[in-house]
């Protein structure tokens, strides 16, 4: 069955001006823009401040042997206003630099915070983390590790890193999803994917190790 042709394009939006506002670890820009109307005409003059952090991957290490994962758990000031421990369990991630690819930006990654190497990476998805205030993709993956190279307190220091590594079972990963334990969006659809993907996943990568 044919997908539906977009009402809109790109073309259907007009940038009338950007404005840099903030130039730190992170930035913030304001846009002016008008676009098409569902009913027909241009919008009037839409103005917005847009948070930019580049685009990200985070990846699901995956032990099929011990049939366990890889997370991590480390603080976020973000969660504090609406949680009452913000020590989040995480899939491992990180931004994209200029000059890396998504998969590169896997395996340094794991190794930064975790301290496992991977194979097998495979990707799952990619979505937009809240595009009504930032630019920002996440793209998805997930990979075969060994989980028992996982242990101990990793991070980088001149990034004020703390980050301490868990291996945790399908059952209690599954458990902690539907209980609200891990509540953060990039761990949420990685493990989703997974539980959804899995039997085809694992054939996928039995295959590639037979050939």
């Amino acid at each position: 069955m044919s997908k539906e042709k977009p009402s809109f394009t790109s073309k259907d939006v007009e940038i009338m001006n950007v404005l840099p506002l903030y130039d730190g670890f992170f930035k913030m820009v304001h846009y002016e823009f008008r676009h098409k109307l569902f009913a027909g005409g241009w919008s009037d003059l839409v103005r917005r401040e847009i948070f930019e952090r580049g685009h990200a991957v985070a990846v699901l290490p995956y032990d099929p042997i011990r049939q366990e994962f890889v997370l991590i758990e480390q603080v976020r000031i973000g969660a504090l206003a609406t949680s009452e421990y913000p020590w989040l369990m995480e899939v491992v991630a990180g931004i994209i630099d200029e000059g890396e690819t998504e998969e590169s930006v896997c395996h340094r990654e794991a190794m930064e915070e975790a301290g496992i190497t991977l194979t097998h990476l495979t990707k799952a998805t990619s979505y937009l983390a809240s595009p009504g205030g930032t630019t920002e993709r996440i793209h998805i993956y997930v990979a075969c590790t060994d989980a028992t190279q996982a242990e101990g307190i990793h991070g980088l220091d001149y990034e004020s890193e703390d980050i301490r590594v868990h291996r945790v079972s399908e059952d209690e990963a599954l458990q902690w999803l539907e209980s609200g334990r891990i509540d953060n969006a990039a761990t949420i659809i990685a493990l989703q994917w997974f539980f959804m993907h899995k039997q085809r996943l694992m054939e996928q990568w039995h295959s590639s190790e037979s050939d």
